[in-house]
């Protein structure tokens, strides 16, 4: 017991152009029924109404501060708000998302019951789609969301590396901010949005001593929408996954880590890029084929080949890419994986929603290769 539950959380909003939801989100946070907050608005150099919806929520909540910068990325705004930041624990929430109320009081109360130190507070988040559409909007809990069990003790990443292998999700936890100092993480300054999530993930998660993780969704984070990453105008966008990716892995290789489980989950995270980017800009683009075979290349094969949860046939397209024999599959830890995934999905979903996205899956196509 540490007394977490009276903690001062310092909520960090990175703010660029999104007057359109940005009045949701602050009132998300300021409608908390943990009050103990400082709401830091980081405005990076908004050319939109933006401004003036941060000057009316700080006008009528005194927790609210503004903070006008020149547009530097989402990195930056996110390091400038950690240097301001005053609380004892930390909260990103991105200004298009929103949360639901009890989301501080609640991770705050689980961390009171621990008696250790903790580092981070996991929890899982909500899907939100179609979002662009009223008569279409629906949440869909995440893919994490039943997958990992409620913590009864503080855990390392090892020991749950699906905290690495699905979404970054870095919105939906809550950071000690002492442990963030310690190790002195931030985040790296790219222009734009830039994946910073990404190395931060692997910085908080890989470093942590201490993590705990509450099965509850309180996060509402609006997903990209269906067909919004096709065909990227620029070889940045396109080849933006890989960079992130070996980031990542230059700082797992930084910190010296040679824990298996974490390696694997790594690996599927660059097997789950390198099928997104073939389906977003087609395995024809020079830029992707050059990519996905330099990851593929940064892989052990033995690890690769022991991940249960990669589909069979993307094995195949792998050992096709890297020039090794077929692979031989384990199919029934493989069909064991897809029946524990689908009662998840079914359960958290419910049957409607459940077979929309089977009908997705069978419809998708994957690459052949040459």
């Amino acid at each position: 017991m540490h007394g977490d539950s009276k903690s001062l959380v310092s909520v960090i909003v990175p703010i660029y152009n999104v007057e359109k939801y940005l009045d949701q989100c602050l009132k998300s946070i300021e409608a908390q029924t943990h009050k103990n907050l400082e709401i830091l608005c980081i405005n990076d150099g908004s050319t939109d109404g933006s401004p003036d919806i941060i000057r009316a929520h700080a006008a009528a909540d005194p927790r609210v501060v503004m903070v006008d910068k020149a547009n530097g990325g989402y990195g930056q705004g996110c390091n400038m708000g950690l240097r301001m930041a005053k609380g004892d624990w930390i909260s990103i929430v991105e200004p298009d998302d929103w949360i639901d109320p009890g989301m501080y009081a609640d991770m705050l109360a689980f961390a009171d019951s621990f008696a250790e130190t903790l580092d981070i507070v996991k929890t899982p988040w909500t899907d939100i789609r179609y979002w662009d559409d009223p008569d279409r909007e629906a949440p869909f809990p995440s893919t994490m969301q039943g997958e990992i069990k409620t913590s009864t003790r503080p855990i390392t990443v090892g020991e749950e590396p699906k905290l690495i292998s699905q979404h970054p999700s870095i919105w939906s936890a809550i950071y000690r901010k002492g442990f963030l100092d310690e190790k002195d993480i931030r985040f790296p300054e790219y222009p734009g949005a830039g994946w910073a999530d990404n190395p931060f993930l692997i910085e908080t998660m890989c470093q942590a001593k201490a993590i705990v993780y509450l099965d509850k969704p309180y996060y509402n984070y609006r997903s990209d929408l269906e067909g919004s990453t096709l065909n990227h105008k620029t070889v940045e966008a396109i080849v933006r996954p890989f960079d992130r990716w070996e980031d990542m892995l230059a700082i797992i290789e930084r910190l010296g880590i040679t824990d298996k489980r974490i390696l694997r989950a790594h690996c599927q995270r660059g097997i789950n890029y390198s099928f997104g980017a073939i389906h977003d800009d087609g395995w024809d683009n020079p830029h992707v084929r050059e990519r996905v075979s330099k990851c593929f290349h940064e892989m052990d094969p033995e690890l690769v080949l022991s991940i249960d949860d990669i589909a069979p046939h993307r094995k195949k397209f792998y050992c096709d890419v890297m020039g090794l024999p077929k692979p031989k599959i384990n199919y029934p830890a493989w069909w064991a994986h897809l029946v524990k995934m689908t009662g998840t999905t079914l359960k958290n979903e419910g049957p409607a929603k459940f077979l929309k996205r089977v009908g997705r899956v069978f419809k998708s196509t994957e690459p052949k290769q040459a």
